[in-house]
């Protein structure tokens, strides 16, 4: 991989995340019509004005990138980058004016992270990382905690309905009886608070590449690990397991003993 070509896309990502949510934003609290999906997640004009502009803008400065967002699907590339992109990762949150919604870029290479932003906008608030540089909110670099017992770590996850089979609701109460705590920060907010140490563990279901692709590498390079139910490192499966990388081994082995 070209390493200055990585780096140049990544500092642009940070500049024109912040734009893209900022259009979103003008939209946030507003009424706004809200349409189904065909999986019937819902979708506003916000989600789709704001994909439109980063459609615009990264495949007007680089055209041979391949792009994949949620809202208008995938553009097959003509060299070994792809951008993966979230509009708005909380949706459901962002039209119930719930201010915790954010703007999610990742920059792949050959289908792997190597850059990834998240961009609060009620908040202001970025957070980045590039691989071998880093994890930071803002100018602040942030690291995973230091929490090594379960029973004194804090759990989130997104939305306890998302463990919908019985098999599901098990791997997700085998692991919350016995930790400390557990909260339902939503979304991409587990994970970010997660790679700032104010989190232990994250589980989730029901995710697409663009709900974790630039969250991996902000929590991988704030020294959390990121993988599926099974410990393997792909990003095509719904389940997401995240931790301070010390209780990996214990929240896996809980896992799997369910199989």
């Amino acid at each position: 991989m070209n390493e200055t070509e990585s780096i140049i896309r990544y500092e642009w990502m940070k500049q024109i995340g912040r734009q893209a949510g900022q259009i979103a934003l003008r939209y946030f609290d507003q009424s706004v019509t809200i349409q189904q999906k065909s999986d019937l997640s819902p979708v506003t004009i916000a989600d789709q004005e704001s994909e439109s502009f980063l459609r615009e803008k990264i495949l007007s400065r680089f055209p041979e990138d391949g792009l994949l967002g949620e809202e208008f699907g995938e553009k097959k590339g003509s060299n070994r980058f792809r951008w993966v992109i979230d509009p708005i990762d909380g949706t459901r949150n962002f039209i119930r004016n719930i201010p915790i919604w954010a703007t999610l870029i990742s920059l792949e290479y050959e289908e792997n992270p190597v850059s990834g932003i998240c961009y609060i906008p009620v908040w202001n608030q970025l957070y980045h990382a590039h691989r071998n540089y880093g994890a930071y909110r803002e100018d602040k670099k942030i690291r995973v905690s230091s929490c090594s017992q379960l029973g004194e770590s804090l759990l989130s996850y997104s939305s306890i309905e998302m463990f919908t089979t019985l098999e599901l609701r098990q791997g997700f109460e085998s692991i919350r009886n016995k930790i400390g705590r557990s909260r339902g920060f939503c979304d991409f907010y587990g994970f970010v608070l997660l790679a700032q140490g104010s989190v232990d563990v994250m589980i989730d279901y029901g995710v697409h590449r663009w709900d974790i692709s630039a969250l991996k590498v902000i929590v991988e390079e704030a020294g959390g690990t990121f993988t599926d139910w099974q410990g393997q490192q792909g990003l095509d499966k719904k389940d997401v397991l995240a931790t301070n990388g010390v209780l990996f081994p214990t929240v896996l082995e809980i896992l799997q003993k369910l199989e």
